[in-house]
């Protein structure tokens, strides 16, 4: 007598008798390392300032140049700054004194810090590039 109340084929019938109970055809092998935590792949991350503009990478983050390389937007500006809030009053999460209109030309604030991000770095070394296209459909079916 089967286990089971009804005789009807239901979605636990596999069709296969000779399979052992409870191992189902879609089942992964065991894996062999399953002790402690999986390991980490994660990209790595660096740290980096964009204008606030247009996005171009800034060249370094101890000198700031005073405009944007590529479309000459005011660095030193409110915009750029890592204080800048929209939601805070006067829009800087600061004690500033008094309200700067502009946020987006430059200014003689004393609280201005560069705003510095963290990215991941999802771009190839160009070590690891290949020089074209040629050389990357051999690298393919390279013996």
């Amino acid at each position: 007598m089967s286990d089971r109340k009804y005789r009807q084929r239901g979605y636990q019938d596999s069709g296969d008798k000779s399979k052992k109970g409870g191992e189902r055809s879609g089942d992964r092998p065991a894996r062999k390392d399953t002790f402690g935590p999986r390991p980490l792949q994660m990209a790595a991350t660096r740290t980096v300032s964009r204008c606030s503009q247009c996005g171009t990478l800034l060249p370094s983050q101890t000198e700031v140049p005073e405009k944007c390389p590529k479309c000459g937007f005011e660095l030193h500006s409110c915009k750029q700054c890592t204080y800048f809030d929209p939601s805070k009053r006067f829009e800087c999460m600061q004690p500033v004194p008094e309200r700067i209109p502009r946020k987006d030309v430059k200014n003689n604030c004393t609280f201005y810090a560069i705003r510095v991000t963290t990215e991941k770095e999802t771009t190839t070394p160009s070590a690891a590039k290949p020089a074209d296209a040629r050389q990357a459909f051999d690298a393919l079916f390279k013996d």
